[in-house]
């Protein structure tokens, strides 16, 4: 009951292998390439040189955690796991072909979990002969340092995998939300008007990428602006995430690309990891952004309150209760505070007034207002007392 699998072994899969270990499981990591699991066995051990030079542990500490985690080249190797996590490419084809082999080896209750970040949890477990121990948790990278897990239980997980699976990653010190199983979960979905309205500013010429950063830093409160999260993220990553949330919700213009996002991945530039993304980090400078209040304000406040209506109709669509989407936000991608507790402090006829004005002036279903906002500001309710 100790032991925990994990099927990849990239940036996510040693991240999870190093968080189990730190908390005592005996580990074992699968990849179907040799030279991954090698490469990957070097990497935790400079990750653990380095922490060990921090003083997060003792050499002896760090030997010890380590030694817990095998490096193992078959499937069959993970027979005796108390829970399975996946974490390799995003298709699922491949994902549901893992899912099956591992069934002809595990027990009917290993909890078969996949770390996916928008696929269907249903459409694996639907694959399964045993669908009621399959379920999503979802870490975000760097696994070892970000508190955040989103479990997401399919309609057909059991009860008893979904809390021995929030009990277990709650031991490893993780701030757990359940999400349902619906595009982007939690915080992949409500984060789109993050980085989609700031993209839809600059393209109808109302600001550029480093003064649209500095109205979210300056007024917001936000540790990165969202050029600059998308450049640190990659570009290439971000706009697949967007595309694949806009096509799975039956293209709502809510989730629509950028064009402009679009050529910068087609350009290959993706950011930080190439060099140039909508910065060129070749450059000893920075632009600088506009100085003009009103233009900061304007931009803070439409990108805000389009966040703060997403997280108003997860709530409304019952994607996670109001605490879950406050938290996800927070501890997922670092926002200076909850979107539904912001809402609050600004007022929800504020609110409602915002995305009424912005629909009036484009008549897009992107500016609707949630529903829910609309109720709350007829009946002078609040999120939280």
């Amino acid at each position: 009951m100790n032991t925990i699998g994990i099927i990849g072994c990239g940036t996510m899969g040693s991240g999870i292998a190093q968080v189990a270990a730190t908390f005592g499981h005996e580990v074992r990591v699968y990849d179907q390439l040799p030279e991954a699991l090698q490469r990957a066995e070097e990497n935790l051990k400079k990750t653990f040189a380095k922490l060990t030079e921090r003083g997060k542990f003792s050499p002896e500490e760090a030997e010890e955690i380590r030694k817990r985690i095998r490096f193992v080249t078959s499937l069959e190797a993970l027979q005796p796991c108390y829970c399975i996590i996946e974490a390799i490419v995003e298709d699922l084809e491949v994902k549901t072909e893992v899912f099956k082999k591992l069934e002809a080896i595990c027990s009917p209750q290993t909890i078969l979990a996949s770390n996916t970040s928008s696929l269907s949890i249903a459409s694996l477990a639907g694959a399964c002969q045993h669908p009621q121990r399959v379920l999503g948790i979802h870490f975000f990278n760097p696994a070892a340092i970000m508190l955040l897990v989103e479990i997401v239980p399919a309609v057909q997980t059991a009860e008893w995998a979904l809390k021995q699976a929030r009990d277990l990653i709650e031991s490893w010190k993780k701030t757990v939300v359940i999400a349902k199983d619906t595009p982007g979960f939690i915080v992949n979905r409500v984060a789109r008007p993050f980085y989609g309205e700031a993209l839809r500013i600059y393209e109808e010429g109302m600001a550029d990428f480093a003064t649209i950063d500095a109205a979210m830093k300056s007024l917001g409160g936000f540790r990165m602006g969202p050029f600059e999260l998308m450049d640190f993220i990659g570009n290439d990553v971000n706009y697949a995430v967007t595309e694949s949330v806009f096509t799975a919700f039956y293209y709502d213009p809510r989730y629509r690309p950028s064009f402009t996002q679009k050529r910068h991945v087609e350009a290959g530039y993706w950011g930080r990891k190439s060099g140039r993304g909508y910065y060129d980090y070749g450059q000893e400078q920075s632009p600088q952004p506009a100085q003009d209040p009103v233009l900061l304000q304007s931009i803070f406040e439409r990108i805000l309150v389009l966040l703060i209506n997403e997280a108003a109709d997860a709530l409304f669509l019952g994607i996670a209760s109001k605490e879950d989407l406050d938290k996800a936000m927070m501890r997922g991608v670092n926002y200076p505070k909850g979107l539904l507790q912001w809402a609050d402090e600004w007022g929800i006829e504020n609110c409602v007034h915002k995305m009424d004005a912005l629909y009036e002036e484009y008549r897009e279903d992107r500016y609707r207002c949630s529903p829910l906002l609309r109720r709350m500001k007829a009946s002078g309710e609040k999120f939280y007392n």
